[in-house]
Order: C-alpha cells, then sequence, then structure tokens
C-alpha cells in the first residue's frame, strides 16, 4: 500500500511511519516541523528510515489548502494525526489550534474527495469525552462537552468526518487516542517532563492531589490499532476509542517513574490546572470487536521502556 501520514515526524507518527515500512508499503510523510517543540526531536525520530526508498517526505503546511498536492502516485489511505496539540496551551491560543486542527483536517479531507482516497483514519482524542463521570467512556456516550479548544478540535473533526463520509464515501475512522506515552513521547507531556526533572535533580510541578487518574497507552499499542485501522474495511463512519482499559493515578505514574529511573522525585505541589480533566478511562470493546484491538502493554512494563529510552538518550 501507499499511505500518506500527516504528522509523521511526530511521536505517534513516527512509530507508525516505521512499522509500515518494515511491513514493506510506501509511505509519504506530510509535516512542516513545527516549532511547538525542538524540530531536531523530530527529525532525529525518523533517522532510522529518512533515507529508506519508499519513503518520502514533503515538509508542508496542512493549514494550506494545497499541503498535499504534490504527493505522487496512488494513494490506499490517510492517516492524519498532524495537530496542535495540548490542553493548556490551547486555552491561550483557540485560534490557532482552530485553524491548524480544523481547518487543517478539512484540508486533507478535501485532498481525499479530490483524489478519490476511501481510507481516512483520523487521530482523535479521549479530551472530547471532557468531565464525565460515567466510567468506563464508551463511544456511544451522549452529550458530550469538552472544556478546552484543543478538545473542541477534536469533536468538530469527527463531524466533519461523518460529513465527509456520508456525502463523498471516505470511510472516516476516528481514533480517539488515550494518554500516548512510550519512547519518543513529546517533551511537552507530563511523564517526559517528569522523567528529564527527576534525572536532572530539579522538583516537578504536581498539579492537584495526586488523585487524578489517566488511561496511560503503550505507543506500540496505538499503532497496532492504526495498523488495523488502515485494513478495516467495514462501517463507512466509525468512532473508536484506544485506550488500555486501566487508569493509574498521578502519584503512582510518580512512583512508577521513581522505580523506572532509580531516582526520587522532588514535588512541587500546585493547585489543579484549567482545561485537565479528573480521570479518563477507555472502554476499548469496541475496537476489539471491529479491529482486533487488544492492549498488551501494561504500564509498569511502559513505563520501564520509556526509562530506558529516555537514560539512553541524555
Amino acid at each position: 500500500m501507499h499511505v500518506l501520514v500527516t504528522g509523521g515526524a511526530g511521536f505517534i507518527g513516527s512509530h507508525l511511519v516505521e512499522r509500515l515500512l518494515d511491513e514493506d508499503h510506501r509511505v509519504t510523510i506530510i509535516d512542516n516541523l513545527d516549532p511547538f517543540y525542538d524540530s531536531s526531536v523530530k527529525c532525529r525520530n525518523l533517522s532510522r528510515v529518512k533515507d529508506h526508498p519508499q519513503f518520502t517526505w514533503l515538509e508542508t503546511d496542512i493549514r494550506e489548502s494545497d499541503c498535499a498536492e504534490n504527493v505522487s502516485g496512488e494513494i490506499d489511505a490517510i492517516v492524519h494525526i498532524a495537530a496542535r496539540a495540548g490542553v493548556r496551551p490551547s486555552i491561550e491560543d483557540p485560534l490557532g489550534y482552530y485553524q491548524t486542527n480544523v481547518q487543517g483536517t478539512l484540508h486533507m479531507l478535501e485532498f481525499a474527495r479530490r483524489r478519490s482516497i476511501g481510507q481516512f483514519i483520523f487521530a482523535s482524542s479521549s479530551s472530547v469525552y471532557g468531565v464525565n463521570p460515567k466510567v468506563p467512556w464508551t463511544e456511544s456516550d451522549e452529550g458530550l462537552q469538552p472544556i478546552s479548544p484543543y478538545a473542541a478540535t477534536k469533536l468538530s473533526c469527527e463531524g466533519l468526518g461523518h460529513v465527509y463520509s456520508r456525502l463523498h464515501g471516505i470511510r472516516f475512522i476516528g481514533l480517539r487516542f488515550f494518554t500516548v506515552y512510550g519512547p519518543r513521547q513529546r517533551p511537552d507531556l507530563a511523564i517526559h517532563k517528569f522523567a528529564r526533572k527527576i534525572l536532572a535533580g530539579e522538583s516537578i510541578p504536581f498539579f492537584g492531589d495526586g488523585s487524578t487518574r489517566r488511561d496511560y497507552t503503550f505507543v506500540r499499542d496505538i499503532v497496532d490499532g492504526l495498523l488495523a485501522a488502515i485494513d478495516y474495511q467495514g462501517a463507512a463512519f466509525e468512532i473508536l476509542n484506544l485506550g488500555n482499559n486501566r487508569t493509574v493515578s498521578l502519584m503512582e505514574m510518580v512512583q512508577g517513574l521513581e522505580n523506572a529511573l532509580g531516582q526520587k522525585a522532588l514535588i512541587d505541589n500546585q493547585p489543579e490546572q484549567p482545561g485537565d480533566v479528573p480521570q479518563t478511562w477507555a472502554d476499548v470493546a469496541k475496537a476489539e470487536r471491529l479491529l482486533n484491538y487488544s492492549p498488551k502493554t501494561p504500564f509498569e512494563q511502559g513505563i520501564a521502556e520509556f526509562a530506558q529510552w529516555i537514560q539512553k538518550r541524555g
């Protein structure tokens, strides 16, 4: 197959690109090296595959309507991961998040329509559930009320996907990721940020009382779900949770990092942050049924792999 991956130089995208190339597929990525974090990190993510004969990198911006026009050859599937990420930064720049996430997704859907690309996989987010006390969260939950601009953009994109599926026959599969972690995790995310501070002997910002809980999902399991979604030939529109179906508290996460790194954390207690939800928890029964999705990495194993990566990287 020929797969177009937006955001292919990022954390999740680069892992997917490697797997696709290892399975002898052709891969084209779109990634503009957005300065949200150091572009050299993204270049390093793709160091193993940058010279692969089946790999092409277009350094264009999904905010431009013609961002994918130079993609050559027939495309079998689009995996749209590129986005402005992060709940807290979106509160400071809601317009920027709308332009990248919503308009950018619309540009990619329009490209799929023009080129008759029938398979569109969209990286959505567990944040669309907002503050939902009914756990675990299922895709059939009604009345979703996001509490951050970032979450609102992701829910808007799911709606656009439904429109293009109905009007233009594009199979749209929205995958709601639940707190993805592992080697190459973005440096702004808690596990990565905390690990660096622990290793440097610096205090870590500890928001609230440590009882907030997240369904941490290892990146290898997410990539398994993405690959299955690329191959999915069922309904024309699906929304699926990709999580680990297990919650870990903030306090447990820090303790897991301490054990994996072999160092104690210095805690800097701070108030809860606006836009953060108290817990995330995925019901993955639908993804298991439709994609044969089965997360295999317990948190203890995943955090050990992450710690090994960050210590080796230095």
